[in-house]
């Protein structure tokens, strides 16, 4: 039988390999990974956009910031909440992106669902494309009038019939 001789270096990377794996699970498990977050500041009145997410990072050459996975985004100023799976937020262009599991909230209680909504922020107007063969929800919360949903102005009225013999 051959003896097998290691230098003592030889032995002490075994052993440091083999204490990494256990240390690095028990660091995951003991220090979570916290929620990155960014806030933008629009132009004109520079009200906050904030978006939180469990990736994100910003492209200074094109001026684009992306967000990705469990994205949660605030537009306060615009009375706007969403979620998604990813967001880019293209300042020039002046437009947010959102993509996977689409779902916005705004103020009032109105609300869309779709795979793809492009938010622009001028012009304050979603367009949103759902996934295929589905479609794009929409819920429009639509306040009634005062008088019970009765108009006060009446219906048209219709020429009356004449039998013909």
């Amino acid at each position: 039988m051959m003896s097998c001789y290691q230098s003592p270096i030889s032995q002490m990377r075994r052993f440091g390999l083999a204490l990494l794996l256990p240390i690095s699970l028990l660091g995951t498990i003991a220090f979570p990974t916290q929620v990155q977050t960014a806030t933008a500041q629009t132009s004109g009145g520079n009200s906050p956009l904030t978006i939180h997410s469990d990736f994100q990072e910003y492209n200074a050459k094109t001026q684009v910031a992306t967000a990705r996975g469990n994205v949660q985004m605030l537009y306060p100023t615009r009375g706007i909440q969403a979620t998604a799976a990813q967001a880019q937020y293209f300042t020039k262009e002046r437009r947010i992106d959102l993509s996977g599991n689409v779902y916005i909230l705004q103020k009032g209680g109105n609300s869309i669902r779709a795979e793809k909504v492009a938010y622009l922020i001028d012009e304050g107007r979603f367009v949103a494309l759902p996934q295929s063969n589905r479609q794009v929800e929409s819920i429009y919360m639509v306040q009634e009038s005062d008088n019970g949903g009765q108009s006060n102005t009446p219906a048209p009225s219709t020429p009356g019939l004449r039998r013909s013999n």
